[in-house]
């Protein structure tokens, strides 16, 4: 309430929606990596790729989740 009637809720929202996109994308890279998820994987098995990249988003997305949003 206090951010909302300083005028200040919509940067620091814009603030977190920031955080939590460096974030996820960082975990996706590092996640990826880790996974061993390349560029050759993606091209000769698609459906394998996809599959383990919605896992590792799915995983980012829980940690941005956990650690920003909900803090």
């Amino acid at each position: 309430y206090n951010l909302l009637t300083s005028g200040k809720l919509h940067s620091h929202l814009a603030d977190i929606e920031e955080q939590s996109q460096d974030l996820f994308n960082h975990l996706t890279i590092d996640l990826a990596t880790k996974e061993g998820i390349t560029e050759q994987l993606k091209s000769t098995d698609q459906m394998k790729w996809v599959q383990m990249m919605n896992n590792i988003r799915e995983c980012a997305m829980k940690v941005v989740c956990k650690d920003v949003a909900f803090i």
